[in-house]
């Protein structure tokens, strides 16, 4: 796999040791066969019509999907999901050529490797838009430069293990694992990544437990959420991180609430103002009005005693 631990040769929840000589351990409940999702196959009928029957999904069917799968993951799954698309899809927005799938089945188009549904990944070089369905790569023109999968222990084997060298043989050349387990009391996240090298993926040696997604130019850490731990994405240069489109929308109601205070204030200074102006030009008006009035009344006078002295002058 490359140079470098390519995947955890444990993980601390899979196995429970037995000591020989102590109470049989109670058996393990059987799995629920319907916990990773279903899909509908068509089943035919004696007289030429068809039936639609429900199957649960095995882990085979999550890794290599099918149109239609109806796949089910937890609630912090599908939240890291949709923050991570919908971040990365405003961080490219400026490209046309970028596109961000989520859960989205994608061919690769490498030898021996089926379609797979990456739960978030970014190509470039896509010359138009559509609603895929399935995103053939080769047929659209695109590159593959990021997968990032967020992985929870019932997925860890497809994640660690088999995608490590599908994504490999694709030619992704930043594979990220967000490694969850949602067993814990309290969500607790692992990173993991993987840099594509001639001879397989190696293994990027992390600290901080964040990694700089060059690709896309932003930071990836594992930060605090509201029930555990959480992914977030900072840019490198402000170091401002990306809120959830929850946080987004709050934040643009109260940036468009001050925004709307500050214009009121703005308004209600120039009233203030306009008033000022009003009573400054109703007094200036009176002034005028005064002094036209005086200068009126003085040339009256003056005119009536130019009249009395002529008045004397003919007497």
């Amino acid at each position: 796999m490359g140079k470098g631990e390519p995947y955890p040769t444990e993980h601390s929840a899979m196995s429970t040791a037995y000591e020989p000589g102590s109470a049989s351990p109670s058996p393990a409940p059987e799995p629920d066969p319907w916990r990773h999702g279903w899909r509908y196959v068509k089943v035919h009928l004696p007289d030429g019509s068809y039936d639609l029957d429900q199957v649960p999904l095995t882990l085979e069917d999550v890794l290599h999907p099918e149109e239609g799968d109806h796949n089910l993951h937890c609630d912090g799954h599908d939240e890291d999901c949709r923050y991570l698309k919908s971040v990365l899809k405003a961080r490219l927005a400026n490209d046309s050529s970028a596109l961000v799938l989520s859960d989205c089945r994608v061919d690769f188009g490498a030898p021996g490797v089926r379609p797979l549904g990456p739960d978030v990944a970014v190509f470039l070089g896509v010359g138009r838009v559509n609603d895929w369905v399935t995103f053939d790569v080769a047929a659209e023109g695109a590159r593959p430069v990021l997968v990032v999968e967020v992985t929870s222990p019932d997925y860890w084997k497809n994640d660690f293990i088999k995608k490590v060298d599908f994504y490999h043989r694709a030619g992704v050349p930043l594979y990220v694992i967000v490694d969850s387990n949602e067993s814990a009391s309290r969500r607790k996240i692992d990173l993991y990544a993987y840099r594509n090298t001639p001879d397989g993926y190696e293994s990027i040696e992390l600290t901080d437990r964040r990694i700089l997604l060059e690709p896309v130019g932003l930071w990836l850490e594992v930060t605090e959420g509201d029930v555990g731990e959480r992914v977030s994405l900072f840019d490198p240069v402000s170091g401002r991180e990306y809120g959830t489109y929850t946080q987004e929308f709050a934040r643009a109601e109260a940036e468009q609430t001050r925004a709307d205070i500050e214009q009121a204030r703005a308004e209600a200074e120039q009233t203030r103002a306009d008033v000022e102006q009003a009573r400054a030009d109703s007094q200036q008006a009176r002034a005028d009005a005064e002094t036209q009035s005086r200068l009126e009344l003085e040339d009256r006078l003056r005119k009536m005693t130019e009249e009395l002295r002529l008045l004397r002058e003919l007497t």
